[in-house]
């Protein structure tokens, strides 16, 4: 179940075979690119999707990375055929390998540097719904269906990180209710609850989520990329050890050259150019 292509080159090199993956200025955009399905995830696509994320946190030129699905939906989850009945037939150890190697999609996803912005529109479901909650801001659509539905299909919610993140994003009881019964939560509820940042219309939200990720990208993503770290990290702290970790965690930030950008370009009424160093 490993990479068949493991990412060895640049990410504004490497080309993807199982997902579409293209780099444009300092933004990298992952495409689940099989719209005739729905965007459904194969073992294949799964171990591609944990090197692009594994090789993004070594990578210096991509700085912001965008998720999406092609053909106006995300993704819909496992494929049925070609990963839930070959599931059926397998005994626990590999069965074990296959949901560590699923869980490997999330923590490469919350380990790489950039921040990773979900473009979401039509069905987000199953693998897919904790792809998009992996990120670490999403934009979806009005027609946006998000379902954590692996209770339909004989399994419990707690998959690939779904119980500790999910009630972070949305909270305890709306994360509970969602991850017992397996319902779909519309695109303007996803907004209520928190899971979608806003929302865009299905023709822009890709756009939308480009553009956001272009201006993290432009943004001073050394500092970005401490935010993302500590975001992580604070979940295991008590708040005085998250005080103390963000004192050293600012004053490193204060040593860089964006840092002493942002206050020359603010002593000359200039609005600042950061590099990322």
């Amino acid at each position: 179940m490993s990479a068949a292509n493991p990412v060895t080159l640049p990410l504004s090199d490497y080309k993807a075979r199982h997902v579409r993956w293209v780099v444009e200025g300092k933004v990298g955009t992952l495409t689940l690119d099989r719209p005739d399905k729905k965007n459904p995830l194969t073992f294949e696509s799964y171990a591609e999707i944990v090197d692009l994320f594994r090789a993004a946190g070594k990578d210096k030129s991509v700085k912001a990375i965008v998720v999406t699905g092609a053909g106006g939906n995300f993704c819909s989850g496992g494929d049925v055929f070609e990963i839930i009945e070959p599931l059926t037939k397998m005994n626990t150890v590999d069965l074990l390998d296959f949901t560590r190697m699923t869980g490997d999609v999330v923590k490469s996803m919350r380990a790489c540097p950039q921040p990773i912005v979900a473009a979401i529109d039509g069905v987000c479901a199953g693998a897919g719904a904790i792809i998009a909650m992996a990120s670490d801001m999403r934009i979806g659509t009005a027609a946006a269906k998000v379902a954590f539905l692996f209770n339909r299909v004989g399994l419990a919610g707690c998959d690939m990180g779904a119980c500790a993140i999910l009630p972070r994003i949305i909270g305890q009881g709306r994360a509970a209710e969602l991850l017992y019964t397996g319902r779909s939560m519309g695109g303007e509820e996803a907004e209520r609850f928190g899971f979608f940042n806003r929302l865009s219309k299905s023709e822009t939200v890709l756009a939308d989520a480009t553009k956001l990720a272009h201006d993290l990208a432009n943004g001073p993503t050394f500092a970005n990329a401490m935010t993302k770290r500590m975001l992580e990290m604070e979940w295991a702290m008590s708040v005085e050890q998250a005080v103390e970790a963000e004192a050293v965690a600012q004053a490193l930030c204060m040593e860089t050259e964006d840092f002493a950008r942002a206050f020359r370009a603010f002593a000359a009424k200039q609005k600042p150019v950061f590099e990322g160093n």
